[in-house]
């Protein structure tokens, strides 16, 4: 027992040496718990959009282990990995805590993701970027080790345009989008689906990229938006790029009603710092907001309200950023119980998850038992689809929270998919010995 102990005692001084935060106590994961890494970035200029995700990802899983013992009777050890949003980092994250028992890995970066794409069939533990990373990825038969659900950058996109369609009374042609992007794999995974619906629906499409280095002085990107004087904005952000936009938009009083985010830019504190001036801007959601659901209120229960969670301020729990990461965690426990059924395990495998995840089905009846009755519409996953492109909502900010400003809205499945297939097809002609699957 002694020799355990200092055992422990040394791998946990290395873990820190690496930047490795340990959030429970490290032991012979794969056969007395159900691990779980988290790739995290609490610091660096995305830390304000890193942060709240962070902490809703732990807090739900951390509320599993004290109300529920886990899942499944099987305690849920949580490991965060500090990555900066950097994609070395987030490889040395990931080969540190893979042989660990590693059920499944949460990226949080679109260069992280493309980087263990590869690594997951290899390594048998699945890939989940929650509606971020490669979008082909989509298609279940070419990439059987990684699952982006609810929707894709592409569905998004599609499910946008359609938005600001319905909003110009059902025409784009002749209308002017601005795009602006963090100039990075993230932001400019949409530009296929949008300069494919540019050319069909007859809109001009300008784009407006934005260099890391450039995320908190945009006064050259807002004069283009100025000299373009397009009809609508879309946003790609993430950090520090999201509120230094809305605030230079409201600078040259360009209309908060036409400026759309991707739903990684409409976390509270990318809206808050510009005041009343960003009252009006929309961005993209597919869950709710607001700690009003009974899971929330057992989150602050059971973690918060005991010191469990790096959250302080109880307001923060129900923002939009950390009950996106509340979410994550649902589907990833929800993947796991799916996981131990279909098995009859408890102490389940990565290859096990991959299971779960590939027939996970999260119906409204299951929502409710789990507390979040109305929280996100149900979820399927199947082989052919890894994404299941569904429905999302445009909330609006009111100058102190996130209201929905329309219903749900379904993306153009029949234009995406084709061209989801076409990408998946030639990311993997040239892959030789790729892994690929059946499905019927």
């Amino acid at each position: 027992m002694k020799l355990a102990k200092l055992t422990l005692g040394i791998a946990v001084g290395a873990m820190a040496s690496t930047g490795i935060a340990m959030t429970s106590a490290p032991g012979a994961y794969a056969a007395e718990t159900l691990y779980i890494p988290l790739l995290t970035y609490r610091t660096g200029a995305y830390a304000g959009s890193g942060t709240p995700v962070a902490n809703g990802m732990h807090d739900y899983l951390t509320m599993l282990n004290e109300r529920d013992g886990g899942i499944g009777g099987i305690k849920i050890t949580i490991e965060e990995c500090e990555t900066g949003y950097k994609a070395s980092k987030g490889v040395e994250c990931y080969e540190s805590t893979k042989g660990k028992g590693a059920l499944v890995y949460n990226p949080y970066s679109t260069g992280i993701t493309l980087q263990l794409i590869p690594k997951a069939p290899e390594d048998k533990i699945p890939v989940l970027s929650m509606g971020y990373g490669l979008s082909a990825a989509a298609v279940g038969e070419k990439f059987p080790w990684t699952f982006n659900a609810p929707a894709t950058y592409w569905g998004q996109a599609s499910a946008i345009i359609k938005y600001i369609k319905a909003q110009e009374k059902g025409a784009l042609k002749g209308k002017k989008i601005g795009f602006i992007y963090l100039d990075v794999g993230y932001g400019r995974e949409p530009l296929p689906i949008f300069e494919a619906l540019s050319k069909e629906m007859g809109f001009t499409f300008i784009k407006i990229p934005v260099a890391g280095k450039e995320m908190q002085n945009q006064s050259s990107q807002w004069l283009q938006v100025r000299k373009h004087r397009p009809d609508w904005m879309i946003m790609w952000g993430w950090g520090s790029m999201n509120p230094t936009a809305i605030k230079e938009a409201a600078k040259i009083k360009f209309p908060m009603d036409k400026f759309i985010g991707v739903w990684w830019s409409g976390g509270d504190d990318d809206a808050r710092p510009a005041g009343k001036a960003a009252i009006g801007y929309k961005s993209v959601n597919f869950h709710g907001t607001g700690a009003n659901y009974p899971a929330m209120q057992d989150i602050i229960k059971h973690v918060v309200s005991k010191g469990k969670s790096q959250v302080k301020d109880v307001s923060k729990v129900g923002e939009n950023l950390y009950n996106r990461g509340v979410m994550n965690s649902v589907v990833m426990a929800e993947a796991i119980r799916n996981a131990q059924k279909i098995t009859g395990k408890k102490n389940i495998t990565g290859e096990d998850m991959r299971k779960g995840l590939e027939t996970l089905n999260i119906t409204a009846a299951r929502l409710k038992e789990i507390g979040l009755e109305g929280f996100t519409n149900p979820m399927k996953i199947t082989c052919n689809d890894h994404s299941g492109g569904h429905p999302m909502y445009i909330q609006k900010w009111n100058g102190k929270n996130w209201e929905r400003a329309s219903d749900w809205i379904t993306p153009m499945k029949d234009k995406v998919r084709a061209l989801l297939e076409a990408a998946a097809n030639k990311y993997v002609a040239d892959k030789k010995g790729w892994k690929t699957q059946k499905c019927s």
